[in-house]
């Protein structure tokens, strides 16, 4: 049985602030989303949130500055559109001369967002996600960063089933906290079937705050062998995008429950147990601590000695060690079933003059990449 994780990096369509010419111009729109989504739940708009708010959407080119120097609402937004259902928000002044002003008092005085600006994904690229899936053939997948369930199954029969010839049998996904719509799911085949399902995205920490930026769901996978295998699928906090609080502190708490979910499972006698998906940081950075170390026996299966090793640590991009973000993490019966084990890096774009690793024949920039991070795998004898 193979088991595989691969953060797709959306299906279909993609925010167009992923779409900038580097990772830095998007992450700069990408943060101010995340920011002003976090702001706009404040009770009470001080003058300075106010300020702070109308500056992120300027960033999110909702707002422009004219040639005086005035904040004015853009007719055609860059990144992102202001919804407003009721209630007051922004109020133009008849001065063209003076800036828009936040009129609204708190959260409780009007009913809005914003909503980021999408584009459709090109086609090259959704045929070779969908390509890396086919060529490395698992039974079981964890996707990070598909839109909906809906777009899913789409992809998996409109994509996977044409170029492969088979679907898979079973797809399902939670929808978890991330207001942007990257949700984690996952697709199965060859007599494994999707059993139970339990979400995690009420879970809270002792402020009372959300813990998952997305969820941690967890999956009872019955395998065609009888055995039965928990999935625990992750995308977690972005290294990239600060809002209110630390990232890396954010990340850390979602670790720990991570791993007091996958002890709850222990402590139930369950044995086949893997935590995949894309947790955002290091093995050597500490927010990973309580999956990697602080006596946890979850095993990282590119430790394992049949682990494929093709030299370069990383997952994502260029693959520096500072980027292995994708992970596979066994419990200790299942690292000892490993048969096989590799990253598979032919659908992510390298554009350096000696590339480090083969890619498609039918990429020719980084737009016609299956995704910036590399699909992980493991064989697993589960007899």
């Amino acid at each position: 049985m193979i088991l595989a994780s691969f953060n797709v990096e959306n299906l279909f369509e993609r925010p167009v602030a992923m779409n900038l010419k580097t990772w830095k111009d998007g992450a700069i729109v990408l943060a101010a989303y995340s920011e002003f989504s976090s702001l706009i739940q404040e009770a009470v708009y001080s003058p300075e949130i106010k300020r702070k708010l109308l500056q992120l959407l300027e960033k999110l080119g909702v707002l422009f500055k004219n040639k005086s120097g005035a904040l004015r609402q853009i007719s055609s937004p860059k990144f992102a559109i202001l919804r407003k259902n009721k209630g007051a928000f922004l109020k133009g002044p008849k001065d063209n001369n003076k800036s828009v002003e936040i009129v609204a008092a708190g959260r409780d005085s009007w009913v809005g967002w914003v909503e980021l600006l999408k584009q459709p994904m090109d086609e090259i690229a959704t045929r070779n996600t969908a390509q890396v899936i086919i060529d490395v053939n698992p039974d079981v997948i964890g996707i990070i960063e598909a839109e909906n369930r809906r777009a899913l199954k789409e992809f998996n029969q409109a994509v996977v089933k044409p170029i492969a010839g088979k679907s898979f049998d079973h797809v399902m996904l939670i929808e978890g906290n991330d207001p942007r719509g990257i949700d984690v799911g996952v697709m199965t085949r060859g007599g494994n079937k999707i059993s139970i399902m339990q979400s995690h995205v009420d879970d809270v920490n002792a402020a009372g705050e959300l813990i998952f930026s997305r969820d941690c769901p967890v999956y009872e996978i019955k395998l065609a062998s009888g055995k039965t295998l928990w999935l625990l699928v992750n995308h977690l906090k972005s290294r990239g995008y600060r809002g209110r609080r630390d990232p890396d502190i954010v990340r850390r708490e979602q670790a720990q429950r991570v791993r007091e979910i996958y002890e709850q499972l222990k402590m139930r006698g369950e044995k086949y147990i893997a935590v995949i998906g894309d947790l955002n940081d290091s093995p050597n950075r500490g927010p990973l601590d309580p999956l990697l170390k602080n006596e946890s026996d979850l095993k990282d299966v590119s430790q394992h000695p049949l682990y494929q090793n093709d030299g370069i640590p990383g997952t994502h991009g260029a693959g520096y060690a500072d980027s292995k973000f994708d992970y596979i993490l066994l419990s200790p019966v299942l690292f000892e079933l490993v048969k096989a084990a590799g990253v598979f890096r032919t659908g992510v774009w390298d554009g350096r003059k000696k590339p480090k690793w083969k890619m498609y024949d039918n990429m020719k920039g980084p737009e016609h990449g299956g995704s910036d991070h590399a699909l992980i795998w493991a064989e697993l004898d589960i007899a």
